[in-house]
């Protein structure tokens, strides 16, 4: 099953677009295109001599788009080579950057280990000026997956069905070379204040001796300069805040310079000003603000998989259209389900203003209870080792830190109906700590424990939550997941002959499925009236075996037009 966008994809146009839009430089070299590929046994430690064939890069080999197809077993070892280009240049290093690699990779160049990365969703990058020669060098990536155990892997499964999505494996975002100056910026925390009408920039450069100039730019004029050392603060003056009616985002160009002022490098970045809180109503309620305006999130449940790509969407362009199309069905928000996506993904929700909830990707085991005592009183953690803690915690890090940066990012949700959750208290306070800027809902529809600022309960297909309850009374009370209205649509199907299904048993007809919607709708409008802060419907596209998508998975055919949904959707604005 191919997407319009798939069907254009080809070696010369496989996400040909700059990764990192929040720290950019125009000097940079993308490695995506065709490279040599091999599956040997997983004890193999040398490249292979002779090669299978050739992979597309950045989709996985599992997928339709890499053209190859093929499923990565537990014990098998997936191999990757290509060529590239050097010419030396006096007082610059050489990044070798991955978007992701799932999971764990080793990276070689010119037969030299340059580095080693565990982890399946997020970027990483070596310094392989030591490695590299004039002329032409070779690249070679070691990648093992064993989709299992405490890996964190979302919904991916060895033996897919139901709730759970085929495999991801090997590289599936894209990957690029970046030459820097010796003395660099290596990375940018910005924080925004909209009552203040500031922007704060931290360039970490590993150079106390240099300070850092940050000019704000609006409709392309300077409106602002600052230069100090660590965290540099500009008032924005007449601040133009962030949001999903006005997604006013502010240019930035943050120069590092050194003792006598020359510019020893230049980045470009953006900002929305904007600040999260909550509140409580004239109920006493407690809910969402934005700007310190009361805000109702409304969204979709976001799986964002691809029938050719899988987790990787085929383009750049096909995520602009389908955040586009939600917002234009009267959606602020998605909730980005247990997957994190290409940078890119969330810059167009800053430009498009669509808040996101970002879900950790999960892993198991399970709190030994059983999935309907969540939310009840004295909830269980599942026993995690110490050490797939500490990864789960290094992955959680990292996700936030690589994200944190946009606007669009609203609420944190660490755990997934308690799938993997663990250690609840300690990552629900660490978080909060971490970043306080921003809500946790530290168990969508998992096991309560009181810790971050949400109190989160799924239900199916009518959206419901215990309001009664005193324990979520210093809580956001949101409805994290409902709905789920299947519909089949012949031709559009992942697989004909199997079980396609959705929540509650599937209606007769297209008019009956609309109607379903259309009720549930009118069921969350009276709990936003009893104090339900969000709700997230599922959801965005059917997905494999689940039709229970507002489209079908290769987004041709719409089951309720985006019109429409607005429409629907305005009960809960009234």
């Amino acid at each position: 099953m191919l997407t319009r966008w798939g069907r254009e994809v080809a070696p010369d146009n496989a996400w040909p677009q700059y990764p990192r839009p929040q720290m950019s430089r125009p000097e940079w070299t993308n490695l995506n295109g065709l490279w040599d590929y091999a599956i040997r046994g997983k004890d193999a430690a040398d490249a292979p001599s002779a090669w299978d064939g050739q992979i597309l890069v950045p989709y996985a080999v599992e997928s339709a788009l890499s053209g190859v197809g093929k499923l990565l077993e537990t014990e098998q070892t997936l191999w990757y080579q290509r060529t590239f280009d050097y010419k030396p240049q006096q007082g610059r290093k050489l990044l070798l950057n991955f978007e992701a690699v799932d999971y764990a990779a080793t990276v070689m160049v010119n037969g030299k280990q340059v580095g080693r990365h565990v982890g399946g969703n997020l970027p990483f990058s070596f310094d392989i000026t030591s490695a590299v020669s004039p002329g032409e060098n070779t690249l070679v990536v070691r990648v093992t997956d064993a989709t299992g155990g405490y890996q964190l892997r979302g919904k991916q499964r060895l033996d897919p069905k139901g709730i759970w999505y085929t495999r991801v494996s090997g590289i599936h975002q894209s990957v690029w070379l970046e030459p820097v100056p010796d003395r660099h910026i290596e990375s940018l925390k910005i924080d925004t204040h909209a009552s203040k009408g500031e922007i704060a920039v931290t360039a970490k450069t590993g150079d106390d001796k240099c300070r850092v100039e940050v000019t704000a730019m609006l409709d392309g004029k300077a409106v602002a300069t600052a230069v100090g050392e660590g965290r540099v603060i500009l008032p924005i003056p007449d601040a133009k805040p962030w949001s999903p009616n006005s997604p006013t985002l502010y240019d930035l160009k943050v120069k590092l310079l050194d003792a006598e002022g020359q510019a020893l490098d230049e980045v470009s970045s953006y900002a929305g000003i904007r600040t999260l809180g909550k509140e409580r109503d004239a109920d006493g309620n407690l809910r969402f603000t934005l700007n310190g305006e009361p805000i109702f999130h409304w969204g979709p449940l976001d799986q964002g998989w691809w029938p050719d790509g899988l987790l990787t969407p085929p383009s750049d362009e096909a995520t602009r259209w389908e955040i586009g199309w939600l917002k234009k069905a009267g959606f602020n928000m998605i909730r980005k389900h247990i997957k994190v996506e290409p940078r890119r993904y969330y810059h167009h929700c800053d430009k498009l203003g669509m808040l996101v909830w970002q879900d950790q990707v999960s892993a198991m085991p399970d709190p030994k209870s059983p999935a309907w005592t969540r939310m009840a009183p004295n909830p269980e953690d599942a026993d995690w080792p110490a050490e797939a803690h500490q990864q789960y915690m290094t992955e959680l890090q990292q996700m936030v830190d690589t994200l944190g940066n946009s606007p669009a990012i609203a609420v944190w949700v660490p755990f997934n109906e308690a799938w993997g959750q663990h250690n609840t208290i300690e990552v629900g306070e660490w978080l909060s700590k971490h970043d306080p800027s921003r809500p946790v809902n530290v168990a969508s529809g998992g096991n309560f424990w009181p810790v971050g600022q949400v109190a989160d309960h799924h239900n199916y297909p009518s959206p419901d939550f215990p309001l009664a309850d005193p324990r979520f009374e210093d809580y956001i009370k949101v409805v994290g997941e409902f709905g789920g209205h299947g519909w089949p649509v012949k031709g559009h199907l992942w697989k004909e002959d199997s079980r396609n299904w959705g929540y509650g048993g599937l209606p007769k007809s297209l008019q009956e499925y609309r109607q379903r919607y259309r009720k549930t709708l009118g069921e969350l409008a009276e709990l936003k009236k009893k104090g339900i802060a969000a709700g997230v419907y599922t959801q965005t596209t059917d997905v494999e075996g689940e039709i229970n998508g507002l489209m079908t998975y290769d987004r041709e055919e719409v089951k309720i037009p985006a019109g429409r949904l607005k429409k629907i959707h305005s009960v809960l604005w009234e």
